[in-house]
């Protein structure tokens, strides 16, 4: 399976943080209409800023259930086919706490073209409690459905707790199929270590992604990084809940194309 971003590219994916769907904890009524208004305009705003790509994710939901319940599948189906409709860039689908199955159905039937799994294999202690990596499951739903969606799988997630090393669990991630790796800090907003792209790397041949921490002035830590996925340092004032900033985005693709002229060692056309 090909990633979709041209040969060479480090690309930029901002997030779109979505507000709590229905059926959620947090919840206030509304219907669907002001989340894709707002997914709509922060999708505008990544395209507009020079993003490379846009991943969906329902943020709002918090607290989190290990899997998504029925209503969460169909909102964010409605949404993702939605913006997949409008999208000028590369259009993927995070479900939280980590559902990757679906995922994998949004993705392949509302038309995005990649997904991030937090848990992909191995096991995670989180305060959903231990969820368990569900790797075969969705490369088989993949393959049932003919999609050509690319897998992102999170190594050692943030906001989790993970036996074994990090180059362990990359080896182990890498042997279960997915199409590329993403390393991450502690938390949300925490800087990934820029060791630990090192040692992911050097586990396997794919391509690893930093999934959290990246700004403009921290972009330079990752020389060896062959993506990014970006939520909170591109939204106004740098707040994870505000609308994406199209001059935060501008701001961080200037930086990234100073990272060995926008090339180097990015992704090479990895399948």
């Amino acid at each position: 399976m090909s990633l979709p971003w041209p040969q060479g590219l480090r690309p930029v994916v901002g997030v779109i943080h979505l507000p709590p769907l229905p059926g959620s904890p947090r919840y206030r009524g509304g219907g669907l209409g002001p989340v894709v208004d707002r997914a709509r305009s922060d999708l505008a705003a990544l395209a507009a800023g020079g993003a490379d790509g846009a991943i969906v994710e329902n943020f709002g939901d918090a607290p989190f259930g290990k899997v998504a319940d029925p209503a969460t599948v169909a909102a964010l189906a409605i949404v993702v086919r939605d913006l997949a409709q409008r999208a000028r860039i590369p259009l993927g689908v995070n479900v939280l706490r980590s559902d990757g199955v679906a995922a994998m159905a949004i993705a392949s039937l509302a038309g995005a073209s990649f997904i991030r799994v937090n848990v992909f294999a191995g096991v995670a202690f989180t305060d959903q409690g231990v969820i368990e990596g569900e790797a075969r499951a969705i490369l088989q739903l993949r393959r049932a459905l003919g999609a050509d969606v690319a897998v992102l799988a999170d190594v050692h997630v943030k906001h989790a707790v993970h036996l074994g090393s990090l180059s362990q669990a990359a080896r182990d991630a890498a042997r279960n199929g997915p199409d590329a790796l993403i390393v991450t800090g502690g938390a949300t907003g925490d800087p990934a270590a820029p060791d630990d792209v090192r040692v992911a790397k050097a586990a396997s041949a794919l391509p690893v992604f930093v999934g959290s921490g990246v700004g403009p002035d921290r972009i330079g830590l990752y020389p060896q990084a062959d993506g990014f996925i970006v939520g909170t340092a591109l939204k106004r004032g740098g707040e994870a809940a505000n609308p994406v900033d199209p001059d935060r985005v501008r701001a961080l693709v200037v930086a990234r194309d100073r990272l060995a002229g926008g090339g180097g060692e990015g992704i090479m056309g990895h399948t």
